[in-house]
């Protein structure tokens, strides 16, 4: 904070002065941000108050927007904010404010934005001294601190919860023309939150499976207070008071574990729109939520919202069938859904018929189930036509008796009458009044509707027919019967009937508003194009509006709203919008065919009068193309792309028309098609030299192509390799930027200095190198900002195993390079043809490269996991990580390097397994080479696996008898020691066996080394074939019985 220069009055100053001065009672003034900094007691005295103002939530809103402001220095750059006093207090007083709200996310995520509550959450970790650099999903919450646990708890929680929040659709805000101005802060704001949302995606799975670990802890929860965080920050966490049972605000076992279930039934419902299994899990999960919740004598630190949990609880039920149409136990949805299921349409229509008496049912239930049916009918059940219209008819009686006015649908029904469907109306009226005593409000409303059917139908027999019914008769009075009846008798007098066209759509008589509504509702579930332009058509009759924004879902990419938003007809810009939108939303849930439909739609809409706009969605739908063609490929079709797709590719790859939004997605995806099916003497002889210059990923594909192409030779391919090389050390080398974490956290990491590194090259070699400067200056501005999200995007559209190979070869030398660790070294194929040394070490991000190699390393394993090689290179990586840091504590970090060595020596035995057919033939040296069996003696080691240890000590070329014996002279020994014995058949190791055991004592033990020992194959007076081919059998058998061990 500026100090207040002197002779000069601040505004807040000048404000107190005059609410002193004046005579008038005046509003108290709002305290500011800083004032909390100055006066240590304020916070809480200020959160006491029964109306607080600035509130809570504004409060964490002002301390994290002021610490996370950047700074200039002297030479006027911007720099990222500074790790001082000032901004950690800031930090702490907004967690201060989370703890004081006892870590409520409802009321959390009610104030703040996604960035916000992340920035929060990510301090939370910070202070609760989470490991850095460790997934969560790695860490044993058994073992940690309970205030520590309780902090990952909380931050995976509020991460599966922002994913369910996140799908559910919301009124999108629409912007005066004061606003506009607001739109690139906005823009900003939503481009961080979908990428925070695209990391929590990723990780979705980790965070479930961290919440499921905490379901299996039974020991009750300690989370921060706002004393426990003072004592953080006078540094009274030394003597352990912070991360004692006792300390914090205590929250029970049943009351977590019923806050979890509940957002774990969210996040499984959420999820089994795409995996049917996962409504069982929701199920479960909510089962165990209603169990706890009742049980619980107080409720106060659970949040959750108990009408939401009903409904959830019957959709579950509905959705997995957990539910018999003959229990008379059974919900009335449950009962319908069970119908339904079981085909019986007829009963449905009658249980609807039945509750238009007992209105037990919900109009929005009722309307859901109708809409059920008529979604069936769209796709191509006409079978079912009888039964919407029934439903239909059903409900209109239904809104009728309760005077709400009928939908639109009822009056559509209506245009096109028959005797069989009003025969049906009337008898719904009949049998939907009281048998015994109908109400008066009943009576009313059922007459005006037989008064508002006979207004509405044309045809005279049909009007004769519900005038001369008794329900007529009886309902309406008799006055009001002959002025109805007389005219009708006018109306049929004067009008031609057979000759009058049907009343357009726009004179039905109902509400505007609602049937808006409705057709709003209608535009958003339509995926046929025809009924799409049809809805939109009837909309821009009842109002003129922007359609485009009924669903805050419907997104364009931004590359293109400029060109569609400047559209000049209304109509046209909604239709175009809308199926670009609904388009791009079938390619992402991988309905190929309807966004082929919406996209053939808008090109001929848009062929009319916009070339622009043509040569857009002629690229949009070679995109559709592209990504059809490879989610076959991923889903196991060997079949090459046709010929033409190959073509309309490098079209595109060569196009060139001025003006014309490009999106860089399909620059990329193309590219990558491309790379994955080996056009790689395209993209390296006949990709024009303007279009490398001015396509980062052309180049990319162009450096990945030649290599792939050149190798195995590696002098003719390091030149390529080189270049290769020299791009992706730009890529990550960096100056001051805000990067991810491996564990989905932001942190601040030095950004990238590639953009200055370049052009310092002296002016002698300026024209030899120009043009390759200005190729790796693209790269380095396409890829840097986020580096390792761009980059790993962009590598996870590669299939091709060559491809990923080489780069994983590559990030593998790099990482081995900037790591500098001999004894952790990580080993890959052709790790030659990269240069051995790097000359700016120091500017390059060690953490992104860490993180890209095992991401890159896992993602290639998706693809192929009985790749040898990647396996090799993923057990490495783990084998590397076992490094144990200095600020976690030491049974943590025991318990994390167990699991690191385990899921190494599981790799290590997978990679052998698929080279032998699960080692019924020898591994290959070249696989299990000495380095790979000293890593896996290396694993057993550390995780007490001794006996293990001396059999592994067998495989090597000569055998390791000191680190055999040691082994075998541990006692401590985690494995099943003497069961092992029979795969030994090195005497030497044998005999020591005896003789330790003698020495012990252990009779039983000698005896069982003496029978191996005596074995006649193991004779050192056989032939050498012999012996070979007896440590054969055993190896073999030896490693199938780790692999059943570690599999």
């Amino acid at each position: 904070m500026c100090p207040v220069p002197q002779g000069r009055m601040s505004v807040e100053t000048v404000d107190r002065v005059a609410a002193v001065t004046s005579g008038r009672p005046s509003t108290p003034l709002q305290t500011s941000w800083f004032e909390f900094l100055l006066d240590g007691s304020l916070l809480e005295n200020h959160l006491q108050k029964s109306y607080p103002d600035p509130t809570p939530v504004q409060l964490i809103i002002q301390f994290l927007e002021q610490a996370s402001k950047p700074s200039v220095n002297e030479q006027n750059q911007v720099q990222p904010p500074a790790d001082n006093r000032r901004n950690r207090t800031l930090k702490l007083l907004a967690l201060k404010v989370a703890a004081h709200m006892k870590w409520d996310l409802d009321a959390l995520e009610k104030g703040l934005t996604i960035p916000v509550l992340n920035m929060l959450l990510n301090e939370l970790l910070c202070v609760s001294k989470v490991p850095p650099g460790v997934k969560h999903v790695d860490l044993d919450l058994s073992t940690l601190p309970p205030t520590t646990a309780m902090a990952v708890i909380i931050y995976n929680r509020w991460a599966i919860r922002t994913i369910v929040l996140s799908s559910f659709p919301e009124k999108q805000t629409k912007p005066g023309p004061h606003q506009m101005n607001m739109l690139s802060i906005v823009q900003q704001e939503k481009e961080m939150t979908e990428n925070i949302l695209t990391v929590l995606k990723e990780q979705a799975t980790d965070s479930i499976s961290v919440l499921e670990g905490a379901l299996q802890l039974k020991k009750d929860f300690y989370v921060h207070t706002l004393r426990t965080l003072d004592l953080l920050a006078a540094d009274a966490a030394a003597n352990g008071e912070t991360e004692s049972s006792t300390a914090g605000l205590r929250i029970s076992a049943d009351e977590l574990h019923c806050q979890v279930n509940y957002d774990l039934g969210g996040i499984f419902f959420q999820q089994g729109c795409t995996d049917q299994t996962a409504y069982e899990k929701a199920r479960d999960h909510f089962r165990q939520t209603k169990e706890l919740f009742t049980k619980l004598d107080s409720t106060v630190h659970v949040h959750l919202d108990e009408k939401r949990l009903a409904g959830y609880w019957n959709a579950c039920k509905a959705l997995t069938e957990d539910c018999d149409p003959s229990d008379t136990q059974n919900t009335p949805y449950n009962q319908i859904n069970s119908l339904i299921r079981a085909h019986n349409h007829q009963a449905v229509i009658e249980a609807f018929i039945k509750d238009n008496m007992c209105r037990s049912l919900p109009n929005n239930f009722r309307r859901s189930v109708l809409r059920e049916f008529l979604y069936k009918v769209q796709q191509g059940e006409s079978s079912l036509d009888e039964v919407c219209y029934k439903l239909c008819v059903c409900n209109a009686v239904r809104d009728a008796l309760e005077g709400e006015v009928l939908s639109v649908r009822f009056h559509q029904l209506l245009l096109k009458p028959s005797k069989k469907m009003v025969d049906f109306i009337l008898e719904v009226c009949t049998l939907s009044l009281e048998k015994d005593r109908p109400s008066e409000s009943s009576r009313r409303n059922m007459a005006t509707f037989m008064k508002t059917l006979c207004e509405t139908l044309q045809e005279l027999p049909l009007l004769m027919g519900v005038s001369s019914h008794k329900l007529f008769v009886e309902l309406l009075k008799e006055e009001d019967r002959k002025v109805l009846v007389e005219q009708l008798r006018k109306r049929s007098a004067t009008i031609n009937l057979s000759a009058k066209p049907l009343p357009s759509f726009y004179d039905i008589p109902a509400s505007s508003s609602v049937s808006i509504g409705q057709l709003e509702q209608q535009l958003i579930l339509s995926l046929e194009p025809r009924r799409i332009r049809q809805i939109l058509i009837e909309l821009h009759s009842m109002a003129e509006r922007p359609f485009w924004r009924v669903n805050s879902k419907w997104e364009v990419p931004k590359d293109y709203i400029n060109v569609i938003l400047g559209i000049k007809d209304n109509l046209t810009k909604d239709l175009v919008y809308i199926f670009m939108a609904k388009g791009l939303h079938c390619i992402s849930i991988k309905d190929f065919p309807h966004a082929r439909q919406l996209y053939s739609a808008c090109l001929e809409l848009v062929t009319e009068f916009s070339p622009k706009l043509r040569q857009v969605m002629l690229n949009e739908m070679l995109l559709l193309e592209v990504r059809a063609h490879e989610t076959m490929a991923a889903e196991g079709s060997k079949e090459r792309p046709p010929s033409d797709l190959v073509s309309r590719v490098r079209g595109y790859l060569e196009m060139r028309i001025h003006d014309l939004p490009l999106r860089q997605v399909v620059g990329e995806e193309c590219v990558a098609f491309m790379l994955n099916w080996r056009e790689n003497d395209y993209l390296t002889l006949q990709v024009p030299p303007s279009l490398v210059m001015n396509n980062p990923y052309i180049k990319i594909g162009q450096l990945l192509a030649s290599t792939c192409k050149e190798l195995p030779g590696p002098k003719e391919c390091r030149r390529t390799a080189k270049e290769l090389w020299d791009v992706v050390v730009q890529i990550c080398s960096m100056s001051v930027q805000h990067k991810r974490n491996n564990d989905g956290r932001v942190g601040l990491i030095k950004q990238r200095e590639s953009s200055m590194g370049i052009l310092q090259r002296s002016e002698n070699n300026a024209k030899q190198h120009n043009h390759t400067l200005r190729l790796t200056l693209i790269l380095v501005l396409s890829f840097s900002h986020p580096f390792r999200s761009k980059f790993i995007t962009f590598i996870k559209k590669l299939r091709e195993p060559l491809v990923l190979t080489t780069l994983i070869s590559l990030f593998v030398r790099f990482h081995s390079i900037v790591r500098d660790d001999i004894v952790n070294e990580v080993t890959a194929e052709h790790l030659t043809i990269w240069p051995s040394t790097l000359l700016n070490i120091q500017a390059v991000d060690v953490e992104a490269v860490a993180v890209t190699v095992k991401e890159l390393v896992s993602y290639a394993l998706t693809l192929n996991p009985n790749n040898q090689s990647w396996l090799i290179t993923q057990a490495d990586i783990y084998f590397g990580e076992n490094r144990p840091a200095a600020f976690v504590p030491v049974v943590t970090s025991a318990v994390r390097m167990t699991n690191q060595y385990s899921a190494a020596l599981n790799l290590y035995l997978q990679a052998g397994a698929v080279c032998s057919d699960f080692f019924t033939k020898t591994v290959a040296p070249d696989v299990y080479s000495d380095q790979v069996l000293k890593r896996m003696i290396k694993c057993c080691s550390m995780m007490n696996c001794h006996t293990q240890v001396a059999v592994l000590c067998q495989f090597l070329r000569e055998v390791d008898y000191m680190t055999a014996f040691k082994a075998l002279q541990e006692q401590n020994s985690h494995d099943a020691m003497d069961s092992f014995y029979d795969y030994i058949w090195d005497v030497t190791i044998l005999e020591y066996l005896t003789h330790i055991h003698h020495k012990r004592g252990e009779t039983e033990k000698r005896q069982i080394a003496i029978k191996a020992i005596g074995q006649t194959e193991l004779n050192t007076s056989n032939p050498e074939e012999v012996l070979q081919l007896a440590a054969q059998k055993r190896k073999k058998r030896f490693l199938q019985a780790m692999a059943k061990l570690y599999f």
